[in-house]
């Protein structure tokens, strides 16, 4: 007898080993930074699909909670397109509101693309916004006025045969001509602002679900006791925090009316101090919207007029190597893009500058999409794992 407890003893104790041994290999999970399109492909794509389907999930059940006001947009977006394809007198005003809204949704998207990213947004200013108003500047200086026949305006811009005394070249006029698209873009970059707020909310008072950005925000309040260890960027950030607390809405707003590669975290902050959703929304959007598009329309078209572009070619010649191909390059784009102003045909020819152009786009546009995948994939992956130390907790 004591011989099989002997035997049966060594069995289970060397079942015991071999499941321990086995057991840590088993539980090998791949790091978070790991989890991205170059190194692990297949995993992410599956992590990314898997998340989209749980936020797609989520998203009906909020919609489910406002169907009172998802029914009332339903509605109004159907008699609107009755309206729309129903002939009658309305017919023209209809079109006419159509084209606007279409357009102003075609900026506002933009604007949300540019900022709703967390430092990784597609940047529309630069990509879209800002040559919009460029190519606006150096049309109205060289055509003298800012009345474009339209149609085709805003699609592509000619020079009016006559030049209307209302709209000559102007600062202020050019600013009136481009403020709707300026306006919507920043709407959009201040809409693009309130999905960290909501979720960084959210895990304050949940006491879950916390990001990297807010994990690294409840770190940055535990290293306030020690400012001699604080680095330059983390002393950056908890004299945005302080403004935020302190100041309440004018230190939002204050914030968001300057450039500020901070605010990308202004979102989590109030969310995280729980600051009313009007306060940050309400300063977030007449900081974006109102004065920062402003700044930044003084700064393209002061950029773009004539004497300042003149200039600037003259002064590419002093570039060593490269500076006489560089001007003779920018000069003949610039040329034909004036000869297009005057010429309604387009021989669809492109030139290096347009090519150029085309490629960073496509450059952008491809790693904002890559890092959407990688983001979605990791928080996958966060998930599943704390949903799983949690239900190992509770076993124990």
């Amino acid at each position: 007898m004591g011989r099989r407890r002997s035997n049966s003893g060594d069995h289970n104790g060397g079942t015991q080993t071999l499941v321990k041994s086995v057991q840590p290999k088993e539980k090998q999970s791949i790091k978070e930074s790991d989890i991205v399109l170059w190194k692990h492909p297949f995993q992410t794509l599956s992590y990314f699909l898997c998340e989209l389907g749980y936020q797609f999930s989520r998203f009906l059940a909020s919609l489910f909670m406002y169907r009172v006001y998802v029914f009332v947009l339903i509605f109004f977006v159907v008699n609107l397109l009755v309206l729309t394809y129903v002939n009658g007198p309305h017919q023209p005003v209809v079109n006419w509101c159509a084209k606007k809204l279409k357009w102003c949704l075609y900026w506002v998207g933009l604007g949300v693309l540019s900022s709703v990213g967390l430092g990784t947004g597609l940047h529309t200013f630069l990509l879209y916004l800002g040559p919009h108003i460029a190519s606006v500047t150096m049309a109205a200086y060289e055509c003298g006025g800012l009345n474009f026949p339209e149609p085709p305006y805003p699609d592509k811009i000619l020079c009016p045969s006559g030049v209307d005394p209302r709209w000559v070249a102007t600062m202020g006029n050019i600013m009136k001509k481009v403020w709707l698209e300026a306006t919507m873009w920043g709407a959009g970059t201040a809409l693009g602002e309130l999905p960290p707020y909501f979720f960084a909310k959210t895990a304050r008072l949940t006491g879950i679900g916390q990001s990297g950005d807010l994990k690294d925000l409840m770190e940055l309040e535990k290293k306030k006791k020690n400012h001699n260890k604080l680095g330059y960027l983390d002393r950056a950030k908890l004299v945005v925090e302080d403004l935020i607390k302190r100041v309440g809405f004018f230190g939002i707003l204050l914030c968001a009316s300057v450039p500020n590669p901070l605010f990308d975290l202004a979102g989590i902050m109030c969310g995280h101090f729980l600051v009313p959703f009007w306060t940050f929304f309400g300063a977030t959007l007449i900081g974006k919207a109102v004065i920062k598009v402003m700044i930044q329309k003084v700064v393209v078209i002061t950029a773009f007029n004539d004497a300042l572009v003149t200039k600037l070619l003259l002064s590419l010649k002093y570039i060593p190597k490269v500076g006489s191909q560089l001007q003779s390059i920018v000069t003949e784009y610039l040329i034909k893009q004036k000869e297009k102003l005057h010429n309604p045909t387009d021989d669809g020819s492109k030139g290096l500058m347009d090519i150029a152009l085309n490629i960073l786009i496509f450059t952008m546009i491809s790693y904002f999409a890559i890092s959407i995948v990688n983001s979605l994939a990791q928080a996958y992956q966060k998930r599943v794992t704390k949903s799983n130390s949690q239900k190992a907790t509770k076993k124990k």
